[in-house]
């Protein structure tokens, strides 16, 4: 990324800009078992229970039971609803209203890389920022203070990825020197033995949910799955004809997702190093960037012709269902996150979520940061104060914190204002209270049906997708 090196995974790329309309529902699961030539292999989604079948031998008595118990069960269903609509009609207020913006604010800008910073993540436990650097090193900030804990050195070139295992005891680095390396978090210093296999940049990493295993992309068009504790390869995928600029574990560590500058998105069996699903899309613009969605039921891919878009790989062979557009993003790999926002009430003097939904940060080339709401795709905010591209962002894991970098070289710190966010929301009930009123129903429903059209709910593991019936 530092210019002198005109190969680097990081460099300008040139794509053409093409629009896509993805207002349409996701189509329903085709009933033909055949698959294109060119597609992915198909595989029997789990099936649902048989319904009960009566046998000769039960009798008359059991038969009675069953048919009794059933009415009961759709009478009481039956009337659920209206029990329901009595209890909301007699609420005299309705639900708070789901905010339209955000009120992030500039609270750090933090110095310290000497050249652009290409890789940003919290730690899990949101006590660190990690930011990585053409400049070879490391640093450890501290997420609240912004307090520079350590400087790690080691690599011999830049470096393109970081990821953080689950107990935010060990950070690992990627770099340009075609090495992973593992660091001791609180000691500053590495592990003695780098991990050696790829045969050019190593782009992306990610520690697997339990941390004994990590996946790595790299330039050499390879995905490698490597064993933590012995530092040495398990398994080599094949995976595409480009180099691979994304990797990701699903929360449960049964499924890979990986990207490439071939335009390809592929779904990866842990267990067996099969590829469960390929997603591409019609414009086939390059993938720099790609991972699940907290509860595994949706992959987020940025693409260089400007847009960031979600997938539903687990509904037919997989569909695009959004699609966000608003950032400028034709020339470098991009990264950004998921992250949560909600209705705030104050009790005994600290802030408290009644309702939560959940946004999309991602960097731009024209120095901004984008928020966008996961369902309605409408953007809440454009956080403004670096002066050239925006690389990497990442969200608190916990608090409504922020951060960002890019080749400024610097590191800057967001956090959420509550106060402005009460402002907008008192103006807003004052002049639009009679003209919302009679909409709480539909802001009620939409608030139901958010975890299944966004796929956040990060409390709800799907099943395996693709284990056989």
């Amino acid at each position: 990324m530092d210019g002198t090196r005109s190969t680097s995974p990081k460099r300008r790329r040139d794509t053409t800009n093409d629009d896509y309309d993805d207002d349409a529902p996701p189509r329903k699961r085709s009933a033909s078992r055949t698959p294109p030539p060119t597609a992915s292999p198909s595989y029997r989604l789990a099936e649902r229970p048989l319904t009960r079948r009566y046998s000769r031998e039960e009798s008359e008595d059991s038969r009675r039971r069953y048919h009794y118990n059933t009415r009961r069960t759709s009478n009481s269903r039956s009337r659920s609803p209206t029990s329901r609509s009595r209890s909301h009609s007699s609420a005299s207020t309705p639900p708070p209203k789901k905010p339209t913006q955000l009120h992030y604010k500039p609270s750090l800008i933090l110095h310290g890389h000497k050249k652009p910073i290409s890789a940003l993540r919290f730690s899990p436990d949101g006590q660190y920022i990690a930011s990585g650097s053409s400049d070879c090193t490391i640093k450890l900030w501290d997420a609240h203070t912004g307090t520079l804990e350590h400087t790690l050195e080691g690599h011999l070139a830049g470096i393109s990825t970081l990821s953080w295992s689950f107990d935010s005891r060990i950070l690992a680095s990627g770099s340009d020197d075609k090495s992973i390396r593992l660091w001791d978090v609180k000691r500053g210093l590495p592990h003695p033995t780098p991990f050696i296999g790829h045969h050019n940049y190593v782009y992306s990493i990610a520690f697997s949910p339990k941390g004994n295993m990590l996946v790595s992309g790299s330039y050499d068009e390879a995905v490698y799955l490597w064993d933590v504790r012995a530092a040495r390869v398990m398994r080599s995928l094949p995976a595409h004809s480009d180099p691979v600029s994304g990797v990701d574990f699903v929360r449960d560590g049964t499924l890979i997702v990986s990207c490439s500058h071939d335009g390809l998105i592929r779904v990866w069996d842990t267990a067996t190093g099969q590829c469960l699903r390929t997603l591409v899309h019609e414009d086939n613009a390059p993938v720099s960037s790609v991972k699940f969605s907290p509860n595994g039921r949706y992959v987020l891919a940025w693409t260089l012709d400007s847009c960031v878009r979600l997938w539903n790989y687990i509904e037919g062979k997989g569909k695009c269902v959004k699609t966000y557009q608003g950032h400028v993003n034709k020339n470098f790999s991009l990264s950004g996150a998921f992250g949560t926002y909600g209705t705030k009430s104050t009790r005994g003097g600290h802030h408290h979520a009644d309702q939560e939904f959940a946004f999309i940060a991602s960097g731009s080339e024209d120095g901004s940061v984008i928020l966008w709401d996961v369902s309605s795709k409408n953007v809440l905010q454009r956080l403004e104060g670096h002066i050239d591209a925006v690389l990497a962002v990442d969200t608190h894991p916990t608090e409504r914190i922020i951060a960002s970098a890019g080749l400024d070289r610097t590191v800057r710190v967001w956090r959420a204002d509550y106060e402005g966010a009460a402002a907008v929301r008192d103006e807003e009930g004052v002049n639009g209270s009679s003209k919302d009123a009679g909409k709480h129903d539909d802001e009620e429903k939409e608030t139901e049906t958010e975890a299944e059209t966004t796929g956040y709910d990060p409390d709800t593991l799907p099943p395996n997708p693709f284990a056989e019936g």
